[in-house]
């Protein structure tokens, strides 16, 4: 467990263009006792931020360094080029990179997609950006274009400009990383827990405080009461043992009849 025994907390980094806030929201109704602290680091500085114990989990971009750190990949980005919006490659849904042949590929020093250097499409710009942002100014200044994974593209959002799919280039994958332990600490172990869509009631991570669930109890019938249309042995209710055909039949249990013998000796007067 992260923080001290008797005040626990929990430090979560997360790079440029991961949104946190659905798994900190789930965190905050589960553990509202336990404190969450965000903390934006760029996608180079994420690795040694958790090595140094500036977070104690953060969402990064792979590849990276994962030397010390365990990492589960959580989604893969779509790859894309920004252009100007009045920019040849505007007019199509998707290229290649064979297509930014003839452009000039800005190649920011933030770069989150893992070029080799014999694979950088287009041209090389003078100087490399030293920022992501630095080089979507440069692009709408009609400088260059820049392929990034989409989530920056959205991040860096400008009306002059637009972003198409890259159908060949590399991709960025954001996962959830963390310093290896064993075990992995409670707090940790939760939060992976939360991203992975496990419920409340997982074995795993410390629970939230709750009421125990009181089990059901059976109705039990007042004493002298049957269910209704029943006897309390199963019996239809107003009827014999086995149920006997309506009353008034005119024959008995034994099929005889139930009319009373007439001991006067008079016959039965006859109807007109």
């Amino acid at each position: 467990m992260t923080g001290s025994e008797s005040s626990p907390s929990f430090r979560l980094a997360y790079v440029p263009g991961v949104t946190p806030s659905k798994w900190v929201r789930i965190w905050n109704e589960r553990l509202p006792d336990v404190p969450l602290t965000l903390l934006q680091v760029s996608a180079g500085e994420a690795p040694e931020t958790l090595r140094d114990g500036g977070a104690d989990a953060g969402f990064v971009r792979l590849p990276m360094d994962r030397t010390g750190l365990s990492a589960i990949p959580l989604y893969t980005e779509t790859t894309v080029v920004v252009v100007p919006r009045d920019h040849l490659v505007a007019a199509v849904e998707e290229v290649s990179t064979g297509d930014l042949a003839d452009e000039i590929v800005l190649h920011p020093l933030d770069d989150t997609l893992g070029w080799d250097e014999a694979e950088l499409p287009g041209k090389p710009a003078f100087e490399r950006p030293a920022t992501t942002a630095d080089a979507i100014e440069l692009v709408a200044a009609g400088i260059g274009v820049l392929v990034v994974p989409q989530s920056l593209a959205r991040l860096h959002h400008r009306k002059d400009l637009t972003y198409r799919t890259v159908t060949d280039a590399p991709v960025s994958r954001v996962a959830l990383s963390w310093v290896e332990a064993e075990p992995t600490p409670d707090l940790i172990e939760h939060f992976i827990g939360i991203v992975r869509g496990r419920t409340v009631n997982s074995t795993r991570g410390p629970q939230p405080a709750a009421a125990a669930a009181q089990p059901k109890q059976r109705k039990r019938p007042e004493p002298g009461k049957a269910a209704a249309g029943k006897t309390p042995r199963g019996g239809t209710k107003g009827g014999g043992a086995k149920g006997a055909k309506g009353a008034g039949s005119g024959k008995n249990a034994r099929g005889g009849s139930t009319a009373k013998p007439n001991r006067g000796g008079a016959k039965p007067r006859r109807r007109p």
